[in-house]
């Protein structure tokens, strides 16, 4: 079973220092592409999905680049647009043992945080859509961007397609233009099926308080006022990590449903990391194929805790684990090499 997923946000060139160096300690950067929401489209379009990407890119060749690697990975990017203007970029400093990993945005001003909410015509890119997949950094980058992510939503719920959303907050942006995060991102979690949040979260969005001691208690408070506020929502899925260091963590997944049952992935140890970022990322496609498949909460969960996993072993923002590499973490034998 497949399905037709829409994916709406900024395409993005990630700068990084290499190795575990530090910001221009030496003259060199690696360029890769990302973006939270491209991100999800390729780990789901590599499990055989048709994914599809909605953006704006700029009209040079890093704008060609970023959709020529999406492409590459079997996204269908006839909805991305190209416009004059900038990439938006990234710089990473990956951390190390003790010393976290740094993230520098130089996003302001690009073609797709300048592209006007009217240059998508939704109706057309979400013709025969079964998912429409956004998160919460698009809304963070501006008046337009948050504007065209409330319009892809509510043109979604109108064709039938069904929302998955990522909270993904991000202070720094929305400080940047001191937008309304608690305002806009309630909208969207109003218009999805399917959030990908935690009591954090719905602290920002909600305002709650969750002294619970246990993480697990807190997600299921935080899960429950989600519920409460959002009549529309069926689902909301997190992951919780225990960061033993930089380099090793510790992560478990859980999936809590309107009707009050929580599926919980056990804990898996991750190290040494080779890149997590896109790991999230990673995690959200592996439950949306759950989902997909009308899988029961708990394969759902396990196989996005793998995902997620795996995504931890791969250097840039793509998770290029199939199918089977996310089954043979779930099952037996799974260190075994594979001849």
């Amino acid at each position: 079973m497949s399905a037709r997923v829409v994916c709406f946000g900024e395409l993005l060139l990630r700068l990084s220092a290499p190795g575990r160096e530090r910001l221009l300690q030496s003259p060199a950067l690696e360029v890769r592409i990302g973006g939270a929401e491209a991100n999800v489209g390729v780990s789901l379009a590599r499990f055989g999905h048709r994914a599809a990407m909605v953006s704006t890119v700029a009209d040079n060749a890093l704008g060609e680049a970023a959709a020529g690697e999406l492409r590459r990975h079997g996204m269908d990017t006839s909805g991305v647009r190209i416009a004059p203007g900038r990439m938006g970029l990234y710089f990473l400093a990956p951390g190390a043992i003790h010393r976290p990993a740094e993230v520098l945005y130089d996003r302001a001003g690009s073609a797709f945080a300048l592209a006007a909410a009217e240059a998508y015509d939704w109706p057309a890119l979400l013709d025969g859509a079964d998912w429409l997949h956004l998160s919460g950094i698009t809304p963070a980058l501006g008046t337009n961007t948050a504007a065209a992510a409330l319009a892809a939503a509510r043109a979604a719920r109108a064709t039938g397609a069904r929302v998955s959303f990522d909270g993904n907050f991000r202070p720094k942006l929305w400080e940047a233009w001191q937008g309304d995060a608690r305002g806009i991102l309630s909208e969207l979690m109003a218009e999805a099926d399917l959030l990908f949040a935690d009591h954090r979260d719905m602290g920002v969005v909600l305002g709650g308080d969750y002294p619970q001691s246990e993480p697990l208690a807190r997600v299921q408070a935080g899960a429950a006022d989600a519920f409460a506020a959002f009549p529309r929502l069926r689902w909301m899925a997190c992951t919780l990590r225990s960061p033993r260091n930089v380099d090793h963590h510790a992560l478990s997944g859980v999936l809590v449903g309107r009707d009050g049952g929580t599926a919980l992935a056990p804990r898996e140890e991750v190290g040494p990391i080779v890149d997590r970022i896109g790991g999230g990322d990673a995690f959200a496609a592996g439950v949306l194929h759950g989902l997909i498949h009308g899988w029961q909460p708990e394969r759902t969960i396990g196989f996005g805790l793998a995902a997620g996993c795996l995504k931890h072993s791969i250097p840039g923002d793509f998770n290029l684990a199939t199918v089977a590499d996310v089954e043979a973490l779930v099952g037996e034998g799974r260190y075994d090499v594979r001849r």
